[in-house]
């Protein structure tokens, strides 16, 4: 009596069901109900997108290989250009490396060292190695210290206050085109051994995306 009372209950249900398209769950969409639980794998995915987008602004930003040891020069100054030419003869190990401050080469690193053309244009740039740069008459001495004797001396006068130094460097700096002339566009040598030490060879040589060359 009380099974024929359960069927009677359970064949109706039963029905219903299978008018209705239910089918019994094989083991492996049994197994997938069971892990999808909540929402967080969407905020999850979408937290990585976030992460992605950063690292790729980053990317565009910050550059991913800088030389080492780069003067960052004002190239239409011609006192500037007689001091790169200086070091280059002096630096018989080409330990140097150089850069126009208006070519497009030396943007990365400006950026790195949060800076724009015109800091520059008032005071040079040697980008010693990540975390170490030097401005004005610091980042000039600085140069000189990878230079050989006799030359390497001028980095003693470190040991002079830095407000002394700039002061000197900055007078020079101003009356620089003055004194020295300018031309209206980088200056660029012919010597290709010599070019072979600028980071912004291939603008000067007309390769690059700056038209400020010739």
């Amino acid at each position: 009596m009380l099974a024929r009372t359960l069927a009677g209950r359970v064949r109706p249900r039963l029905a219903s069901l299978l008018s209705r398209g239910y089918a019994r769950p094989t083991s492996a969409a049994a197994a997938a109900d069971d892990l999808v639980i909540d929402e967080d794998p969407p905020r999850a995915a979408s937290t990585s997108a976030a992460a992605t987008a950063t690292a790729t602004a980053m990317a565009a930003t910050v550059p991913t290989v800088l030389q080492p040891r780069v003067l960052i020069y004002d190239g239409v100054c011609h006192l500037c250009h007689r001091g790169v030419k200086w070091v280059i003869r002096a630096d018989k190990q080409a330990k140097i490396r150089f850069c126009c401050v208006q070519s497009k080469a030396a943007e990365p690193y400006l950026r790195l060292v949060g800076m724009d053309r015109e800091d520059v244009l008032r005071r040079v740039l040697f980008v010693e190695g990540p975390g170490a740069y030097y401005e004005g008459s610091t980042a000039a001495l600085k140069v000189a210290s990878y230079l050989p004797l006799p030359y390497s001396v001028l980095s003693s006068l470190l040991i002079v206050p830095t407000p002394l130094r700039d002061a000197f460097y900055d007078y020079i700096a101003k009356n620089r085109y003055d004194w020295f002339g300018k031309d209206d566009e980088c200056i660029v040598t012919k010597d290709k051994e010599i070019l072979e030490r600028f980071i912004d060879r291939e603008e000067m040589l007309g390769g690059g995306p700056s038209d400020s060359f010739f």
